[in-house]
């Protein structure tokens, strides 16, 4: 018996202690409002769009002209070194490349679809994200109810053992029956346990999309699941994903990406300018000589050809992914609204069944109990019972909330 005691106590303590931190009472507009403002993952994915459209203002910027001095190092004839006087030589010369083909802008346009791409790809890790933020909230909230029922069912089990122990050694009852009550300790000290190591860790993952140290408990009743009933059609949610779905627009915008690099690479067979300006001292036909120039590639052997192929293929690389991708949401969508159908219908019989009586009912048979007017055997089996019901309830709400928040995940919209 002082064992029980002992495990009770340490129970208790962890419990009294963990409360003792700072704890963050947060309602679910809360938390998302911390978690937008904090969360180190979206502000470092922040950066990747600053990145992105950092490349279109460098996309803008015409090539530096390139400035070139060929000054004489020794004069043989004269025996003099770096002889660029009047009667010496020196030359300078003035180059600059001018893009042709509209490169420049293909460039720029590409540098603009790679930074609508970086946004889409930070909105959908907003929405994953938050899809982990408002299930963990809930999950905690449930588990810190039914931690708190076992362990008002713990301290009263002790209560009965304590009792019934004084009066086995007094030969008033059987020892079977402390030996029963200590089972049903037991097991229901195993599964507070277990139930206990997974709210720890919801704990640490709210704390990390939260960036907090702080114990954080949910402001929510079971009232605020009643948004999640809205009502809607499959068909209507498989058009919003298909126009919303940030993970979807990202593939529709690579495919975009994709033909702005095609239609880049084929204005690349365009060989490019070279304008150059030049003054050479002594070392042309005259003293003094300005001259002017052109270069320009002639494109004999190099076309572009294999870079243009290659991107023809890539562009219908991600037209067949965009399609598959297509089919994936559609079926996704599919399933996951069958199985929240299931979930609000087991959701509202349970609401249906579970009421104030099953409360009065426990109250009652510990008392009666007590009074040795229900037999142990009877007591435990309600009580086993009476335990299975509460974890189920938790099941079946934490169910709810998981399966309506995975649709607005993958509808790309905040559907409940």
């Amino acid at each position: 018996m002082q064992k029980v005691g002992s495990s009770l106590f340490l129970i208790l303590l962890v419990s009294a202690r963990l409360f003792a931190q700072d704890t963050l009472h947060i309602s679910l507009r809360k938390a998302d409002s911390i978690f937008l403002a904090k969360n180190y993952y979206l502000l470092a994915a922040s950066m990747n769009i600053e990145a992105q459209r950092a490349q279109i203002l460098q996309a803008k910027v015409y090539p530096n002209p390139i400035f070139t001095a060929d000054i004489n190092a020794y004069d043989p004839e004269g025996k003099q070194a770096f002889h660029v006087g009047k009667s010496g030589q020196k030359v300078f010369q003035l180059e600059q490349l001018i893009i042709l083909g509209g490169k420049r802008r293909a460039e720029i346009e590409i540098a603009k679809t790679s930074t609508g791409i970086a946004e889409l790809e930070f909105q959908q890790l907003v929405r994953e994200l938050k899809f982990r933020l408002h299930s963990d909230l809930y999950t905690i909230g449930q588990q810190d109810f039914l931690l708190k029922k076992y362990t008002k069912q713990l301290n009263l089990l002790d209560t009965l053992l304590r009792s019934y122990e004084v009066q086995a050694n007094k030969g008033n009852i059987p020892l079977k029956e402390v030996v029963r009550l200590k089972g049903a300790y037991i097991q229901l000290n195993n599964d507070r346990a277990q139930l206990f190591q997974e709210y720890i860790q919801t704990q640490t993952d709210l704390q990390i999309l939260l960036q907090t140290s702080s114990f954080i408990l949910p402001d929510s009743t079971d009232a605020n699941l009643n948004h999640y009933l809205t009502p809607s059609s499959v068909s209507e949610l498989q058009n919003t994903a298909l126009q919303n779905l940030p993970e979807l627009q990202v593939i529709k915008q690579n495919k975009v990406l994709a033909e702005q690099y095609l239609s880049y690479q084929k204005r690349m067979a365009v060989p490019d300018i070279n304008l150059f300006a030049s003054y050479d001292q002594r070392g042309g036909a005259f003293n003094n000589q300005i001259n002017a120039g052109i270069a320009i590639p002639l494109p004999m052997w190099n076309r572009n050809r294999g870079n243009i192929k290659t991107s023809q293929y890539q562009l219908k690389e991600v037209e067949y992914t965009l399609l598959a991708k297509e089919n994936e949401i559609v079926s996704k969508i599919n399933n996951s609204y069958a199985y929240y159908v299931q979930t609000v219908a087991e959701y509202r019989k349970s609401i249906e069944l579970y009421n104030d009586d099953f409360e009065k009912t426990v109250d009652g048979m510990s008392l009666n109990f007590q009074k040795r007017n229900v037999s142990i055997i009877e007591f435990i089996d309600f009580f086993e019972s009476y335990n299975d019901v509460l974890a189920e309830l938790m099941r079946i709400k934490t169910q709810l909330v998981i399966s309506a928040e995975q649709i607005n995940l993958l509808t790309g919209k905040d559907i409940y």
